[in-house]
């Protein structure tokens, strides 16, 4: 079936391609399977050597790719080019990652290692947010550890997946990565079947919650990074000066379309309103329009969907009394544009504070009792990320150690570090990706126990 790939600054199609079946699943399992006998049986060294230069090969189509992401997901050309710029760095990091057997004990009596092996055909499904990005944290570490790859990418930013993949198999061997391209008909049988070994997904928290159940009969290994609310919660000795610009850029990246960032604020009432208006400001300054025009600095929303929820978060809290900010888009702009908006002084029950937004909004939320917003910070459900800004004081210690979420930033949101375990607790993930911790669970543990 044809399926038309939309530009969200157009609502144009970029281009067209083919679904897959699910007797294609099964073709690009077998050849996985066949692919991972040859991959694993060579040498970490020549493992590390290809994925080097499957790297360079990225960086050296790196034009290409990111005026494919622009067209695909929107975002401006800049940060597209940020984003392959992420993808060649973290493939060299996962090259020079090392797998030698940890030993555990040599005495009189016994040695004891423990190795690492392969687990066989990885299975990974990607999201439309940070197409590229994402793909290379599924592939990357699957092929250090010596697995293969069967990727589905969203149905909505396939095409360059469908590139990336071209470029590992050139530079690795023939069908190491495979793609297949549909939704849940294609997403289903891809995780359900027999021979693939292990699952690797992000996106929403109800699609990894069905994954789970649909591997845990074959008990395959998983690993899920699922939705986020993330807080972040300025204390009273906060210099808005110092924080305003990265409260901005870490809730408003990627058009606030990712899981990591910054989405709920709460503010001290000292400083709500210098933050307020500093925040108002710099969303103001921003260029919204189509990301491969020079200057522009803010895209669409990425699809149609995504843009009605938004709106009528954006509605919603208006409706209920809320101040909505937000600048006036400029004229001409026929895609899935907002404005970057501020909402202040929302009630805490409404769904832009309640819920993952995902888009362009920022709820900021003032406060007077830090034991009592804490409760409102730490949410019953999700756990993937949190923050508090402010300068060294007894206070800041204290929120560090209450946040519940997979990672806490002081002074920061939303970063992530090739080298820094990454993932959620509760409901926003199983396991971690990222560092040694995340290659391990490309890999299933042999004790070696030799008596002497």
């Amino acid at each position: 079936m044809a399926l038309d790939i939309i530009n969200p600054a157009t609502k144009q199609t970029y281009k067209s391609i083919q679904t897959s079946t699910a007797g294609d699943v099964n073709s690009a399992v077998e050849k996985s399977k066949i692919a991972f006998k040859q991959w694993s049986a060579k040498s970490h060294e020549e493992r590390t050597a290809a994925l080097h230069n499957v790297a360079n090969a990225i960086e050296a189509a790196g034009p290409e790719l990111a005026a494919i992401i622009t067209a695909e997901q929107g975002k401006p050309l800049f940060l597209a080019q940020f984003e392959v710029g992420g993808a060649v760095g973290w493939t060299h990091y996962n090259a020079d990652l090392k797998l030698e057997p940890e030993v555990l004990e040599d005495s009189e009596e016994r040695r004891v290692e423990v190795h690492r092996m392969p687990v066989g055909v990885v299975a990974s499904i990607t999201p439309w947010n940070w197409p590229l990005m994402i793909a290379i944290w599924h592939i990357m570490p699957a092929l250090r550890a010596g697995n293969s790859v069967v990727i589905k990418p969203s149905s909505l930013t396939p095409i360059n997946t469908l590139r990336l993949v071209d470029i590992i198999n050139e530079h690795t061997i023939p069908n190491l990565v495979q793609c297949v391209i549909g939704e849940r008909e294609v997403g289903e049988p891809l995780v359900s079947h027999p021979d693939v070994k292990k699952v690797v997904f992000t996106g929403s928290t109800p699609v990894g919650k069905r994954i789970a159940s649909l591997v845990a009969g074959d008990l395959k290994k998983v690993t899920l990074e699922l939705g986020g609310n993330d807080a972040g919660i300025v204390l009273e000795n906060a210099n808005v000066e110092k924080i305003a610009e990265k409260i901005f850029m870490t809730s408003f990246v990627n058009m606030g379309q990712t899981c990591a960032c910054l989405k709920r604020l709460y503010v001290h009432r000292s400083k709500y309103e210098a933050l307020c208006d500093a925040l108002v400001k710099i969303a103001a300054a921003q260029v919204v329009g189509n990301g491969m025009q020079e200057g522009v600095t803010f895209g669409p929303v990425q699809n149609a969907n995504q843009y009605e929820k938004v709106k009528a978060m954006i509605a919603d809290a208006r409706e209920s009394g809320a101040e909505v900010i937000a600048a006036e888009l400029p004229s001409g702009l026929d895609g899935y544009f907002i404005a970057p908006t501020i909402i202040k002084d929302p009630q805490h029950s409404i769904d832009v504070v309640c819920h993952e937004q995902f888009g362009p909004v920022l709820p900021v939320i003032p406060y007077d009792d830090l034991n009592e917003v804490m409760s409102k910070a730490i949410h019953e459900e999700f756990a993937l990320g949190g923050s508090v800004w402010g300068e060294p004081c007894a206070e800041l210690d204290w929120v560090v150690d209450q946040l519940d979420s997979g990672t806490v930033w002081v002074n920061n949101h939303a970063e992530v570090l090739p080298h820094v375990p990454f993932g959620g607790n509760k409901s926003s993930g199983l396991g971690v990706e990222f560092g040694m911790e995340g290659l391990l669970e490309n890999t299933v543990r042999k004790v070696v126990n030799r008596a002497k």
